[in-house]
């Protein structure tokens, strides 16, 4: 992907162009199941963070978050579904808006209004590809400089799950400025889900860290 394409893939992303219309808000949340105790404080995992309060539920096949599990949403934070480009923009960016290292984005839940950022949940194009295989494919799928990589196996709500954290370098941006990415992979259904946050330019890991462990220590069935 060449200069002119990133600009324009992290201009739309951080503006939330693609973001379609509807969320769950007001629907109850469920309990923040099989969360793990904190036991890494600090760099990487900073488990000290906690789950953010719940203000509803999103997933589910038919709702703007179409994928075959539910999770708590953080109060204020909203889901939303992830349409295709159109226009000018499509004609630029193609597909990289919504496939990353072979996954392909289903919902982002925006956090913006609440202070927050996005946490996104992808979806492995493979359906036998492992937690961790994918995990490794769509760190590395962003065209980014990645170092660090460390990995974890634990439950996410009713699932067993593995999580990923990596830093990844931006070649647009200076060499030395790296960003701490955090991603959990779980599978149900059929398919491979990918839950992915980091923290960026204007955000911090307790602007996005709170939402993303409610939201995979709440993790469900959908129906």
């Amino acid at each position: 992907m060449d200069v002119r394409t990133r600009v324009a893939v992290s201009a739309a992303l951080t503006l939330g162009l693609l973001a379609g219309c509807g969320d769950d808000a007001g629907a109850p949340a469920g309990p923040a199941t099989g969360s793990p105790a904190p036991e890494a404080a600090g760099e990487p995992w900073y488990d000290e963070v906690a789950p953010a309060s719940p203000g509803g539920t999103a997933g589910g096949i038919g709702s703007p978050c179409p994928v075959p599990v539910t999770f708590p949403l953080a109060d204020g934070w909203t889901a939303k579904a992830i349409e295709p480009p159109k226009g000018e923009l499509a004609e630029l960016v193609g597909e990289a808006l919504t496939k990353r290292g072979g996954t392909t984005v289903r919902c982002e839940v925006d956090g913006r209004p609440a202070g927050g950022g996005f946490l996104r949940i992808w979806a492995a194009d493979s359906p036998t590809v492992t937690p961790r295989a994918a995990l490794e494919s769509f760190a590395a799928g962003a065209g980014e400089t990645v170092a660090g990589q460390q990995f974890r196996d634990l439950r996410a709500g009713g699932f067993d799950a593995t999580e990923m954290t990596w830093l990844a370098t931006n070649p647009l941006v200076e060499e030395e400025d790296q960003s701490r990415n955090w991603a959990l992979a779980v599978q149900s259904a059929g398919q491979t889900l990918v839950f992915a946050v980091n923290e960026g330019l204007i955000t911090e890991r307790t602007d996005v860290l709170p939402a993303y462990r409610l939201a995979v220590r709440g993790l469900a069935k959908g129906e």
